[in-house]
């Protein structure tokens, strides 16, 4: 045996040493063909492993091996490669950090936190007991059995195209998810001082003040000065984004300052800052393209690089933590996954699903190996390991949720109500979203909620611009200021990844070519920008809007915006029993909730009625979801907005259109009075005509 391990080892050696000078001189040192060969990999690694159905990071790490110092040494792992990948660890962690929500523990918070717990203690004491049988030490042990013990939700994006998310068994995946991650990364932080000598009392004494003072500050101050940036910088893309990309990093610092480790700061700072960005907005979608395609990719093919394929020829020892990692992996997180779905009743499928998106092994298990590896608190053969249990994992993960993810479709969510108005008894179509646009400095915010709710529904967005047609006179300076109106908002689109048709309209009036466009475009939404009030001139010969939503057969939104949308807190609908009766209040709701889910945003109904008047949350058969935030506003409801609601809420009203007499606006008084009232605060008013209902 021994005999042939060597033969394997000279074997190799041979090959490396045949290649490399045959091929290369020595590493590529010139800036642009090692940027050109790092950029190659992270085009073709990721397609070729994809076409094979693997993980296109597990083709980056491969990809890493091969061309780095213990592969063909075509790269050196220097200075710029650790730079880089440091930046890219941070990135990695800190979009863990975004996908993570708080909110998630408010709904099964019990078994969110009892599934968290099982899958972080379950993995730490197996994986300690079977690394402390390869005779690693007490700190390596706690180490390695804290990286069985997070995991990464890879699997995540095939849950949502099977539309399980909404699933109790999704939901309390995500948030036991935050609690494994959270404690595993705690658990870095000790073990990287124990090792360097520094776990006294005084570590003790100020690490958890120090701690406790750091989160409390970041989740709330951080949140706190974005919506301050975004109220005066909301306008400029560039800063937003420079903004969020200096706020990790002046956090992940501040976690070194008080002796841990940078990547807990960069999930932290992820968890405080997603509140202010919308899922499907084009910051969003920057934030991750970069990260994804250039931060993340380096940070991969640099932890490739540390891998050292001879050591699995050269020391039979590694196959055998290696094959201990994978086991231990799998037992450990399929046991906290099978003993939940014991004691919370879920069925097989279920339970399989949880475990799929619970075994993936990617994000803060590199994370922690990396800084582990780098303190020389574990070797070369672990690294193998934790790469070998990665592959592994990432394969296994998608497909245990895809195939029983399927059979968990066809049945009904158990927080799902047959006619729960949240679990979508009116499915959002594939909106055409059509947006008058006149300026893009003013509507940019008219732009985000059309972009969220046609990205939410796949649906496109279709901008227009109308230039009126006085006697012919439409002059070239006009064409051009339309056609660069067009084309910001056509960016817009393309920045959030939404299909977009842009249309330049000749008409005679504004209104006339908001509906011809609508009919001939086939939309099926209306999106307008609103000042606030109505001249009596508008209300007695008829003003744009007005006309709209006395001719229009499809919903339309009126917005007033007196802040960033993304600063968004909190929304309310605001409904009387009329609404609550009318057909159209089922498309109402689910139209206010999924613009204040895709804005991150709470939401509550204020349904307004006299002192007398008693309210029933049945009417007419229809049931309100049970999670449903309601407040009864009895009295004055002017009164009430003007002392309940801040300028960083959106409050959403009802048109209360009135077709007859002349000399009141379309939208109601209450809706122009509320606005003259409460200058500050931003509004929708949502018309939806019978004829759509």
């Amino acid at each position: 045996m021994a005999q042939l391990w060597q033969t394997l080892t000279e074997g190799w050696n041979f090959i490396m040493q045949w290649f490399t000078p045959s091929i290369f001189t020595g590493p590529i040192t010139d800036p642009v063909p090692v940027f050109l060969t790092i950029i190659a990999i992270m085009l073709i690694a990721p397609l070729i492993f994809e076409r094979i159905k693997l993980p296109g990071v597990v083709g980056l790490i491969l990809a890493g091996v091969i061309v780095g110092p213990n592969g063909f040494g075509l790269l050196e792992r220097d200075s710029t490669i650790v730079l880089l990948g440091t930046v890219g660890l941070l990135f990695l962690m800190f979009m863990a950090g975004l996908e993570t929500s708080l909110d998630d523990l408010k709904h099964n918070a019990n078994k969110a936190i009892t599934f968290g717990l099982a899958t972080f203690a379950v993995p730490m004491v197996l994986g300690i007991a079977a690394m402390m049988l390869l005779d690693y030490s007490w700190l390596a042990a706690i180490l390695v059995a804290s990286c069985f013990a997070s995991h990464t939700l890879l699997a995540l994006p095939v849950a949502s195209k099977l539309g399980l998310m909404r699933s109790q068994a999704v939901t309390i995946t995500l948030g036991g998810t935050l609690i494994t991650n959270v404690l595993a990364l705690l658990v870095l932080a000790i073990v990287v001082k124990a090792h360097q000598g520094n776990l006294t009392l005084s570590f003790w004494l100020f690490l958890i003040p120090s701690l406790g003072f750091y989160t409390f500050a970041t989740l709330w101050g951080v949140p706190k000065l974005g919506r301050w940036f975004f109220r005066q910088f909301g306008h400029d893309e560039g800063a937003e984004f420079t903004f969020v990309v200096a706020t990790l990093l002046v956090v992940s610092y501040a976690a070194e300052l008080i002796d841990i480790e940078p990547i807990i700061g960069a999930f932290l700072a992820g968890i405080a800052i997603t509140q202010l960005i919308p899922q499907l907005s084009p910051l969003m979608n920057r934030i991750q393209f970069i990260g994804n395609t250039l931060f993340v990719p380096f940070f991969l093919i640099s932890v490739g690089m540390l891998v050292n394929p001879a050591v699995l020829l050269q020391e039979p020892r590694s196959l055998i933590v290696s094959g201990v990692m994978v086991t231990i992996a799998l037992i450990a997180k399929w046991i906290a996954a099978s003993g939940s779905g014991a004691l919370f009743k879920w069925d097989r499928s279920s339970t399989m699903v949880v475990f799929g998106l619970s075994v993936a092994q990617a994000a803060s298990t590199l994370a922690a190996i990396t800084v582990a590896y780098q303190i020389e608190l574990v070797d070369q053969l672990t690294v193998n390991g934790t790469i070998a249990m990665i592959l592994v994992t990432c394969i296994a993960s998608p497909w245990i949720t895809q195939r029983w993810g399927q059979s968990m479709s066809s049945e009904p969510s158990p927080q799902q109500e047959p006619n729960d108005l949240a679990a979508g008894s009116v499915a959002p179509t594939h909106y055409r979203i059509l947006v008058p646009v006149s300026n893009p400095n003013t509507e940019d915010n008219l732009l985000q909620v059309a972009l969220l709710l046609a990205k939410s529904t796949q649906g496109t967005l279709i901008p227009l611009h109308i230039l009126l047609d006085h006697d012919g006179a439409v002059t070239p300076a006009a064409k051009t200021r339309q056609s660069q109106l067009l084309a910001a908002a056509e960016t817009a689109a393309h920045a959030a990844v939404t299909e977009v048709e842009p249309i330049g309209r000749i008409d005679d009036a504004i209104d006339k070519g908001i509906l011809r466009t609508a009919q001939e475009q086939q939309a099926n939404l209306i999106v307008c920008g609103w000042k606030g009030y109505s001249t009596y001139r508008d209300n007695f010969f008829g003003g744009a809007i007005d006309n709209v939503i006395r001719r229009t057969t499809v919903p339309v939104f009126i917005t007033r915006f007196t802040h960033p949308i993304k600063t968004t807190q909190r929304v309310f609908l605001a409904i009387d029993e009329t609404d609550l009766l009318a057909p159209s209040f089922a498309q109402l709701l689910s139209l206010s909730r999924l613009l204040a889910a895709e804005l991150k945003a709470s939401f509550s109904i204020l349904h307004v009625a006299g002192v007398s008047r008693r309210f029933s949350a049945k009417s007419d058969g229809l049931t309100l979801p049970a999670d449903l935030s309601v407040e009864r506003v009895r009295g004055n409801f002017n009164s009430y907005v003007a002392h309940h609601l801040i300028s960083d809420d959106l409050l959403i009203l009802t048109a209360k259109v009135n077709t007859d007499l002349l000399g009141l606006s379309t939208l109601g008084v209450g809706s122009e009075t509320i606005a003259h009232q409460n200058p500050s605060l931003s509004l929708m008013v949502m018309h939806i005509p019978l004829s759509s209902s």
